[in-house]
């Protein structure tokens, strides 16, 4: 079993990324349920707004078809398992960066697997410009790809630079 590979805090990590995603994720699905609307709060330049997205990453690869669907959620399960790998393999920022991403992709897998469909409702913007709408498993998301960024561009010459 997998889960051998991995130490309790590696774990707990990953549960509380989840967690914190899952409940962010039910609250907002409450809220809108109870509101009737999925307009739940607005401001000058942050709403949350609830929508279904059925595609990857920002609304990308959305289609009707519900094999193109099937067969983008066994590649990011693919994915996922790839990363478990990583996380097992690397460490330091490596490591955390690939446990943060895992987290966040359990939480988007695991709304893929029972709604069909991704929770976003995240909406920043300012002078009439929306970024895409995003969620909490987003965010961790981002935070891995950049900390992974950060480690390859400068940790990684720091560390061939002591090599030679």
């Amino acid at each position: 079993m997998i889960l051998k590979y991995f130490n309790k805090i590696t774990l707990i990590v990953l549960f509380i990324i989840f967690l914190i995603d899952r409940i962010t994720k039910e609250y907002v699905i409450f809220l809108s349920n109870q509101n009737f609307s999925s307009e739940i709060f607005s401001s000058s330049f942050f709403n949350i707004i609830l929508i279904w997205n059925d595609g990857i990453a920002f609304g990308l690869l959305s289609f009707e078809d519900d094999t193109i669907y099937n067969l983008i959620t066994i590649f990011i399960s693919l994915i996922v398992i790839i990363l478990l790998f990583l996380i097992s393999k690397s460490e330091k920022l490596k490591k955390h960066s690939y446990i943060i991403i895992t987290g966040g992709a359990l939480g988007n897998l695991f709304d893929r697997i029972i709604y069909n469909s991704v929770p976003d409702f995240i909406d920043l913007h300012y002078n009439g410009f929306h970024w895409f709408i995003f969620n909490v498993a987003d965010i961790f998301i981002t935070i891995g790809i950049i900390c992974l960024i950060y480690d390859e561009v400068f940790l990684e010459k720091k560390r061939n630079e002591t090599i030679y």
